[in-house]
């Protein structure tokens, strides 16, 4: 017979390591071709004018430009992202 209590285990203490998701370039950001804009899972935001989506859902510029954020029209509050040559507050272009 034991003399001593068993010590038991835990079915605690693990933890998966953070992604780093979210927003890399934020609204009205200079960014050249190959630039990560939005890392995510699932489509949250859609590519518009200059940007394409990685196998991996994430977001990345084609062309050198300025970020925008839009709300696509008619479509339940979806958002896309573009890059444009001109900055669409300022009017600041590439040139």
């Amino acid at each position: 017979m034991a003399h001593k209590k068993g010590g038991g285990s835990s079915s605690n203490g693990r933890d998966s390591n953070s992604k780093r998701l979210g927003v890399k370039n934020f609204g009205g950001e200079f960014v050249i071709a190959g630039n990560i804009i939005v890392r995510q899972r699932g489509s949250k935001f859609h590519p518009g004018e200059g940007v394409g989506m990685g196998k991996d859902y994430t977001l990345f510029a084609t062309r050198p430009g300025f970020v925008t954020f839009e709300k696509m029209r008619g479509r339940n509050g979806q958002k896309r992202v573009s890059v444009y040559d001109r900055h669409e507050k300022t009017g600041q272009s590439l040139n």
